[in-house]
């Protein structure tokens, strides 16, 4: 079984990166992006087939050490 998290900083955290992807991308000619942010994707193999219970370890392992909860969210999809 696999688990994907995606991290994002919250709404209204400063995304310094995303800024400079934007301003990137209209250096490059395109148009029409008024705003970009940035996060990360990590995908876990698990051992198990229980998806509720993968999704509560999964969610442990976010809230202690994959995602800073004080300005990032995250999402879980069990695969």
């Amino acid at each position: 079984m696999k688990a994907r998290v995606t991290i994002m900083l919250k709404d209204g955290v400063l995304d310094p990166q995303g800024e400079a992807i934007r301003h990137a991308l209209g250096g490059l000619g395109h148009r029409g992006i008024s705003g970009v942010r940035q996060g990360k994707v990590i995908e876990l193999d698990l051992d198990g087939s229980d998806a509720e219970a993968a999704e509560a370890e999964v969610k442990r392992m976010c809230e202690g050490l994959l995602a800073n909860t004080v300005i990032e969210k995250y999402r879980i999809e069990i695969v």
